[in-house]
C-alpha cells in the first residue's frame, strides 16, 4: 500500500479504537505504520478530511455488505413480514458487530455541523439509504423507486434505523428486536388506520 492507503487504514483503526474527537494526527500516523504527518496534509489536506474519507469508506463498505445480506435474504422464500423482521434483526445485529462504526457515524453527525463536505456526504448517503431501503421492501431495483416512495417508505425506515441504533448503543438490553419493530408497526397501523382513498 502507498502512504494514502496506509493513512486511510490507520484512520479507520483510530476511528474504531478512539472515536472521532479523540483521534489525533499522531495517533493516525502511528496506526499508519509511521507515515509522516506531512503526508496527511499532502494527501487529504487536514486531519478532518482524512477522518471524513476513512468514515465514508467504512460506511460505504457496511452499506454494500448490508445491502447484499438483505437482498440474499429476499430469495429465501419467507413471507414479507418474516423478511422484514429478519431484515431488522440483521441490522440490529450489526450495531454490535460494527459498534465502533455506528458510534463514529454519530460523532460524524455532530462534526458535520462544521464540515460542509461531510454534511453533503451524509445527506447523500441518507438519500441513497432511503431509496435502497424502499427498493428492498418493494422488491424492485433502486432505479424503479420513485421520489415519493423513497421519501415516505424509505424515510420511515431510515428513521427506524437511526432510532434503533441510538437505543441499542445506549441500552442494548432494552432496545427493540426485529419482532418488536414488526409488532410496533402493526400497533401503529391500527392507530392510524387506512389512508384516504
Amino acid at each position: 500500500m502507498g502512504n494514502r492507503e496506509d493513512l486511510l487504514a490507520g484512520a479507520r483503526r483510530c476511528l474504531e479504537e478512539k472515536g472521532w474527537a479523540r483521534t489525533t494526527i499522531r495517533d493516525i500516523t502511528a496506526a499508519s505504520g509511521g507515515v509522516s504527518m506531512a503526508a496527511i496534509g499532502y494527501h487529504f489536506g487536514s486531519r478532518e478530511a482524512l477522518l471524513n474519507a476513512a468514515l465514508i469508506e467504512a460506511i460505504d463498505e457496511w452499506g454494500t455488505h448490508t445491502g447484499r445480506t438483505l437482498a440474499a435474504f429476499e430469495r429465501e422464500g419467507a413471507t414479507p413480514a418474516e423478511r422484514y423482521e429478519a431484515m431488522w434483526d440483521r441490522v440490529i445485529e450489526s450495531f454490535g458487530t460494527h459498534r465502533a462504526l455506528w458510534l463514529a457515524s454519530i460523532e460524524a453527525l455532530a462534526q458535520a455541523e462544521h464540515s460542509a463536505d461531510l454534511r453533503r456526504y451524509l445527506a447523500g448517503g441518507q438519500a441513497e439509504g432511503r431509496r435502497g431501503l424502499a427498493a428492498i421492501l418493494s422488491g424492485v431495483d433502486e432505479d424503479a423507486v420513485d421520489d415519493a416512495a423513497a421519501r415516505t417508505l424509505g424515510g420511515v425506515q431510515m428513521a427506524l434505523l437511526s432510532g434503533l441504533m441510538t437505543q441499542w448503543l445506549t441500552d442494548p438490553g432494552q432496545a427493540p428486536t426485529g419482532a418488536d419493530v414488526v409488532a410496533g408497526l402493526r400497533a401503529l397501523a391500527r392507530i392510524v388506520g387506512p389512508g384516504r382513498s
